[in-house]
């Protein structure tokens, strides 16, 4: 803060008050103080978003509560501070709302008053990388990060005359509504490319993906009705799991695949759970391999099914976490693997569920599924432009992500650049924020402070 503009100068928050501001922090409101029909709103941590008002909790005070306890009755554009994580020190402003408003003691509110300084230029000061920083240098605590409100108060800020305050905040406005905007379609991406993953799925287990194939080699057109135990290999007694119990697993040894490491078209290996190489003797004729499909009996939202990576490590897998080893002179593991993840496959399977907490279907249904299976050579050329569609797919979905990272970072330049003077144009005829800040202490030492009342302990 050394390179200030000119006209500007520092200041911490408690510099900024005047005499008919406010800066405390919220109520002490124990559980048994709340009233869910109380007509006094209490705001959470969850309400305090990064520049935004959430508007998520759901908590209530009622009046003689309200009065009993002293509570402070929030105005709207008080700037609320939420002194834990996540992030730390997050800011917005309070918005016109249809009820009378207090706010938990972990988040600080500051009334800016008549001194003519600007809420919005204030929060957004507040959200900035480097005062984030500072926040944290002075925050205390091991589990949960926590700034108290006098640390808060004493961090310095740079501050521009009032006029130009007020001019960074317009400008703000405009270009954080840009990026919310490009934000909110970068982060829609994702569903765009699982619809399109689920387009291309419905496209290859149909056979519009391979109509112009089947048109060149009609010798090879004929797909048929097959049920999954017909397609796996007559050498292996699947599909399988293996029983075991919670007390089976060992910090080391064997590898197990659970449900947590199945996902849609996609094994999860950092999940860990082993069982000791004696246990896994008793079950060897369950040892998985390469390739082999591994199916997940719990339907949520989609199915999950991946095939298990090349790995030199041994893998076991639980009983509920069906093993599929296809006969590959009958069908390829990956043309099964894409039929049973495409959608629907999972509208079927979703009306076999059973089990309201964890819907599950078992195993004799899953043998007794049936897909449309073409010719080997056409399932070929199908998997071979899945996986072409699904690269192109997966490039795109790695540019989203990058963009995402730039996005997330523009926000931080943007206001990195407002609060090094560089945003708005300065305007020497602006009066200098030196004269502002000795304003607002003047006004201070001349109008004696108010105290505010006490909690009063009520008898146990």
């Amino acid at each position: 803060m050394s390179d200030l503009p000119k006209g500007w100068a520092t200041a911490t928050l408690n510099d900024l008050l005047g005499t008919d501001g406010l800066f405390s922090d919220g109520d002490w409101i124990e559980s048994k103080d709340q009233d869910p029909n109380g007509t006094n709103r209490l705001l959470q941590l969850a309400d305090i978003g990064d520049g935004l008002f959430v508007d998520k909790s759901s908590r209530y005070v009622n009046d003689e509560k309200f009065s009993s306890l002293n509570c402070t009755e929030l105005k709207e554009g008080d700037v609320l501070i939420a002194r834990m994580p996540d992030p730390l020190g997050r800011a917005c402003l309070l918005p016109a709302m249809p009820q009378r408003c207090l706010t938990v003691v972990d988040v600080a509110v500051f009334r800016v008053g008549d001194t003519g300084v600007s809420n919005k230029w204030l929060m957004h000061s507040l959200n900035s990388s480097a005062i984030r920083r500072e926040m944290e240098l002075n925050s205390s605590g091991t589990t949960r990060k926590r700034i108290s409100r006098g640390k808060l108060g004493e961090i310095l800020l740079s501050i521009p005359p009032i006029t130009e305050q007020t001019r960074i905040a317009t400008k703000l406005d405009v270009l954080l509504a840009q990026v919310d905007t490009l934000k909110a379609r970068i982060d829609g991406i994702p569903a765009l490319l699982k619809r399109f993953r689920q387009s291309v799925l419905a496209a290859a287990i149909s056979g519009r993906l391979t109509e112009d194939w089947r048109q060149a080699h009609a010798a090879e057109a004929e797909w048929k009705k097959t049920e999954i135990k017909s397609v796996c290999s007559a050498a292996f007694d699947g599909p399988f799991g293996s029983k075991l119990k919670s007390d089976d697993y060992e910090s080391e040894g064997v590898r197990v695949v659970r449900l947590e490491n199945i996902g849609h078209l996609v094994f999860f290996a950092e999940k860990e759970t082993f069982i000791s190489t004696v246990k896994f003797k008793q079950l060897v004729k369950n040892k998985l391999e390469p390739g082999d499909i591994l199916f997940s009996s719990f339907v949520d939202e989609e199915i999950r099914v991946c095939q298990l990576p090349k790995t030199e490590e041994t893998f076991i897998n639980k009983a509920d976490c069906f093993c599929l080893r296809v006969d590959r002179t009958v069908a390829k593991p990956e043309f099964v693997l894409y039929a049973l993840a495409a959608k629907q496959t999972y509208l079927q399977i979703k009306e076999a569920v059973h089990g309201a907490t964890r819907p599950r279907i078992n195993l004799g249904f899953l043998k007794g599924f049936e897909i449309n299976l073409p010719s080997p050579p056409e399932q070929v050329e199908i998997i071979r432009r899945v996986e072409q569609l699904f690269a192109f797919l997966n490039q795109l979905e790695v540019r989203a992500q990058i963009a995402q990272t730039h996005i997330d970072g523009l926000t931080q330049s943007i206001l990195a650049k407002a609060f090094r003077g560089e945003l708005v144009p300065q305007d020497p005829n602006d009066e200098p924020a030196s004269v502002l800040l000795e304003r607002i202490n003047a006004q201070r030492v001349a109008t004696p402070k108010a105290k505010r009342g006490r909690r009063v302990a009520t008898p146990s």
